[in-house]
């Protein structure tokens, strides 16, 4: 999956960006209070997105 697209998907689903890190953003879900941190690659892979939208609560 294209990071902009996932990207994209957890704003739409009401995530923030929380902070950004060298190599990794931290996206903060504020309905469940969770952070998560997202690559900054080109590609995430399908696994890794389902499982940090699984942590953040938006499954």
């Amino acid at each position: 999956m294209k990071r902009k697209e996932f990207i994209k998907s957890l704003l739409n689903d009401g995530c923030l960006l929380f902070r950004c890190g060298s190599k990794h953003d931290i996206y903060f879900n504020p309905k469940t209070g969770l952070k998560q941190p997202v690559p900054r690659h080109a590609e995430i892979d399908n696994l890794l997105a389902k499982h940090i939208r699984k942590y953040l609560g938006l499954e």
